[in-house]
């Protein structure tokens, strides 16, 4: 499964992410006393774990998220409060459309939950990727995740995503059951854009 979301309550909340101007740097949203940045290699195990943890995600093997906190660092992020990792969105640039940011796996530690935090990772993940001094050179413009059917949470977590950046959310069938080699259900594909927040220029 490319995505599911344990972060279940608040999930059509409006976000508290912070807004950054160049590379993922560390920022605390003062709504909700957490640290937001991107990931690191000692980061990895955590992840996992919450990943185990939730009884919901897909979990990948340990190496996968090592992999992942080395090389696509730039587009995930974590969340601490703290000083301790409760939560992580990881995603990828598609190597096919470099402008599209493909979320994979949003997850917040059960205790955590309530808190919006899932939407806070979104929206500052979102900001980073899309400002100009990122690596991705602010080419960003479109947001890409599969939510299964039987996921309403997720689906509604970026619903709001959409409204709050004045983006249109198209949904697509992308893999069905019959393509999984094991009892998997469907995982519908969710094309956001732009994702860029529109500033009075763009407006006027």
């Amino acid at each position: 499964m490319s995505l599911q979301t344990e972060s279940t309550q608040n999930a059509g909340a409006a976000g508290t992410g912070s807004t950054t101007s160049s590379t993922a740097t560390d920022a605390e949203p003062a709504s909700t006393g957490v640290v937001l940045r991107a990931p690191r290699i000692t980061d990895a195990a955590r992840l996992w774990q919450i990943a185990d943890e939730s009884q919901v995600l897909d979990v990948n093997s340990s190496y996968a998220y090592l992999l992942w906190c080395r090389d696509f660092a730039a587009t995930s992020v974590v969340v601490e409060s703290e000083g301790r990792v409760v939560g992580f969105v990881t995603g990828y640039s598609r190597p096919e459309a470099p402008g599209t940011l493909f979320v994979w796996q949003v997850a917040v530690d059960a205790d955590q939950r309530g808190r919006g935090l899932g939407v806070a990772m979104l929206d500052w993940l979102v900001s980073t990727v899309t400002a100009p001094g990122h690596p991705a050179g602010g080419a960003v413009e479109a947001l890409e995740t599969t939510v299964s059917p039987d996921n309403p949470a997720s689906i509604a977590m970026f619903a709001s995503l959409a409204r709050r950046r004045g983006a249109e959310m198209v949904r697509s069938e992308l893999f069905g059951p019959d393509v999984f080699p094991d009892s998997h259900a469907a995982e519908d594909l969710y094309h956001i854009s732009p994702i860029a927040r529109k500033t009075e220029r763009d407006h006027s």
